[in-house]
């Protein structure tokens, strides 16, 4: 399907939770990414977008070291190449004595317009990361380089961040539950479901509040699922 403007915001108006849910009842369940958290940055936004991967291996001493940073494959490089709009999507294998990107590379992610990174790995220089203003989600910050436990090897091809398998262009959305990536495969479904299934529970919710009991109500049986309909044909 079109990943347009509007179907973008379409997804960031449904939250993980309930992203999860929905995948979760068409049998998947390894989609949210264990370890990425919302830095200061992040806090209170949801977004969406196409998933830019990199990926990182353990350090090696012969590849790891500085002047790895001016290869043709390096982070800076990878960087250059992210379009518009993506979410950086880093696998860090769950590293966190060794920081994936400073301040200076954040900064240049925020210039080209990318909406946000997510890694299973750390952050460092995080005063200046917190000033560039972009969001991301991550497992906390640490003062070595990258380099110091961790060999960059490549952008754009699948990856795992977080147990979670990650392709080029999966649509991502991540909130202050953490991200989750949806298969392309069922990016209508959860467009279909996820809005629907935020208006039943807001509706349970207010069920709750007037002191209906929860078995039968969550999850909803027949019976009220019939009053949900009917609620529903009132309103509208």
């Amino acid at each position: 399907m079109s990943l347009d403007a509007a179907t973008l915001a379409a997804f960031q108006e449904i939250s993980t939770a309930t992203i999860t849910t929905v995948l979760l009842k068409k049998g998947l369940r390894r989609l949210w990414m264990s370890g990425p958290m919302p830095l200061p940055t992040a806090q209170g936004k949801r977004i969406a977008g196409k998933a830019f991967t990199m990926r990182f291996v353990p350090a090696r001493e012969d590849l790891a070291t500085p002047e790895s940073w001016s290869s043709p494959r390096s982070t800076r490089a990878a960087i250059e190449d992210m379009p518009e709009g993506c979410i950086a999507v880093v696998d860090a294998m769950g590293v966190t004595d060794a920081g994936i990107f400073g301040d200076i590379l954040a900064f240049r992610m925020a210039k080209r317009g990318v909406s946000a990174l997510i890694t299973d790995g750390v952050m460092r220089d995080i005063s200046g990361v917190l000033s560039t203003g972009l969001p991301v989600w991550c497992q906390g910050t640490a003062a070595p380089a990258s380099v110091a436990g961790l060999t960059f090897v490549g952008w754009q091809e699948p990856i795992a961040c977080g147990g979670v398998a990650v392709f080029p262009d999966d649509v991502i959305v991540a909130d202050a539950d953490g991200a989750v990536c949806i298969p392309a495969a069922y990016l209508e479904t959860v467009l279909k479901e996820g809005p629907e299934q935020e208006r039943l529970e807001a509706w349970i919710m207010t069920e709750v509040g007037r002191g209906v009991p929860l078995p039968g109500l969550y999850p909803a049986n027949a019976e009220t699922k019939a009053r949900y309909e009917a609620f529903k044909a009132n309103k509208g």
